[in-house]
């Protein structure tokens, strides 16, 4: 059964691959796994009957058969563990593979998510100036530490994995409206590793995709 994801019919990042069915759409590469996608507007990501796949009214949602998801942490979870290539079947591997994309969004992305929302719509605050660099430590505190981790290996625990996938897509979110990656050069190569994936491509291509047809009319 073909799953269907929805998307923004008008992207707010204007295609660069933020938007966070990205994430669902690259799994789904990876994976080998044909998919359909339904666009929805602002207006009607707060009707009901998309209030009946995603409560907070957001996207992605996921719909395959009598199952809908949504957040795409779950999304991706779903996705790796019934298809080969995003999980090993080791055990213990999966399960730290695991760990990491919890970690990639409760750990690492908060901060990033806080700085982003600070400079789009706190800049015109008395106290922009002052909280920014606090802002900006945090991010780099946990930078720090997943360089360390990290080191020389291409990956974080071995082959490529889910957890990979979702620590990428986080930090493309750096990458798009800072240079603070540049500060930790194992982590920008890590980076530019994951966007090197054909699967990752693709997702990107089509993505993009939809921001330009949105943006000529067709």
């Amino acid at each position: 059964m073909t799953p269907t994801i929805t998307a923004f019919e008008r992207s707010p990042d204007r295609g660069q691959g933020l938007a966070r069915d990205t994430r669902v759409r690259w799994a789904l590469e990876e994976v080998g796994q044909p998919y359909d996608v339904r666009l929805v507007s602002f207006s009607e990501m707060k009707e009901p009957a998309h209030l009946a796949l995603h409560p907070f009214g957001q996207i992605p949602t996921y719909e395959e058969g009598d199952l809908a998801l949504f957040e795409t942490g779950a999304i991706v979870l779903h996705i790796a563990e019934r298809h080969a290539g995003l999980l090993s079947e080791d055990a213990n591997a999966r399960a730290r593979a695991i760990s990491w994309m919890f970690a990639a969004l409760n750990t690492v992305e908060p901060p990033i998510l806080d700085r982003e929302t600070t400079r789009l719509l706190e800049r015109d605050e008395a106290w922009y100036d002052q909280r920014m660099p606090g802002v900006e430590d945090r991010i780099r505190n946990r930078l720090g530490q997943l360089s360390a981790r990290l080191g020389d290996s291409d990956w974080l625990d071995g082959a490529f994995s889910a957890g990979d996938l979702m620590m990428v897509a986080v930090l493309l979110r750096l990458k798009a409206s800072s240079g603070m990656l540049d500060e930790y050069p194992n982590i920008s190569a890590y980076v530019a590793r994951g966007e090197a994936r054909p699967a990752y491509k693709r997702a990107f291509d089509a993505q993009l995709a939809v921001f330009t047809a949105a943006s000529t009319g067709s």
